[in-house]
């Protein structure tokens, strides 16, 4: 596959949900991908075998741990731009703010002309009045975005909105990964925007970005526009796809922050997040322009509608 003029890509958390992804659209559009091997890998099978199904598709396998910096600078001096796709989810692993070592490898490499943190949710930066304990995700990500432009370090950063997995097929309940069969939760009026990708998408348009000058030292936002709905939008498409119409409950902001109570801290970190999504607007209730918006940059990108995404679950 060509490669001339392509830069050669290190994942950091290339098992992850996100991460596997980013491989292999970092393989698909050509560039030489180094996947990093954590010596912490022990017994996981299920990582080691997603490790050498990557080797197998031409990627490379470099040992690397958070606990050995020099193992991190030998790294990413390989390569000349390094991808974090380490989870911040609660449900999952949480370790965005492990990524300051990885700066300080960066730094004391010097040779990285990109780094692109592990961000590909909200943007931190306008989520400075987030409710606790979920406010902690945007915190750590602001930490980590300062460690990077206190080192000088080149960055993109990759706002991805809501991932398909995780918001689409369960018509945006919580605590459930599949549709509702009866029953459905609106929040509030169910009319306030929010904004849904299909993962494989988000790793495509990342890769897309890491050789744009336009986008050096930037924020780029995945607003595909006609995946721009809002809740109730995508509980229509749902009822027109299955030709039944479900239940549906109102629940006001004030109730639906009421569940936190009793409740495990990931479970309150998603009831925050989701309070903020689809009650405070915050995926949309800022404008972007063309230069910042992920389909306009690469309108070459054949993006996948959230009616199709929802297919799958039928």
């Amino acid at each position: 596959m060509e490669r001339m003029g392509k830069s050669k890509v290190l994942v950091v958390g290339g098992t992850g949900y996100i991460g596997k992804r980013i491989v292999e659209a970092s393989l698909k559009q050509g560039h030489e991908t180094y996947v990093l091997q954590r010596r912490e890998l022990g017994l996981d099978i299920d990582k080691l075998q997603v490790l050498l199904s990557f080797k197998k598709k031409g990627a490379r396998l470099v040992e690397g741990s958070f606990s050995d910096h020099q193992s991190l600078v030998d790294a990413v001096k390989l390569v000349d731009v390094v991808i974090c796709a380490m989870s911040g989810a609660h449900i999952r692993s949480h370790n965005i703010l492990l990524q300051v070592k990885l700066v300080d490898a960066i730094k004391e490499a010097g040779n990285v002309k990109r780094f692109l943190p592990s961000e590909f949710g909200m943007d931190p930066a306008r989520m400075q009045d987030a409710l606790e304990p979920g406010r902690v995700t945007f915190d750590e990500k602001m930490v980590v975005r300062k460690a990077i432009e206190s080192a000088n370090i080149p960055f993109t950063y990759v706002s991805a909105n809501c991932f398909g997995g995780y918001f689409v097929g369960n018509l945006c309940q919580l605590g459930t990964l599949t549709p509702p069969k009866q029953n459905v939760t609106l929040y509030g009026d169910g009319n306030v925007k929010a904004i849904f990708l299909d993962e494989d998408d988000v790793a495509t348009y990342t890769i897309k970005t890491i050789d744009d000058p336009r986008t050096l030292n930037k924020t780029v936002y995945l607003r595909p526009p006609e995946n721009i709905l809002s809740q109730s939008e995508l509980i229509a498409t749902w009822e027109n796809l299955t030709g039944k119409e479900l239940n549906k409950h109102s629940m006001s902001g004030e109730e639906f922050l009421g569940l936190m109570k009793g409740l495990d801290l990931a479970q309150r970190v998603g009831v925050g997040h989701f309070y903020h999504i689809f009650y405070e607007g915050c995926l949309t209730n800022f404008e972007v322009g063309d230069e910042e918006e992920a389909s306009k940059l690469y309108p070459d990108v054949e993006y996948v509608r959230m009616v199709d995404y929802v297919k799958l679950y039928l």
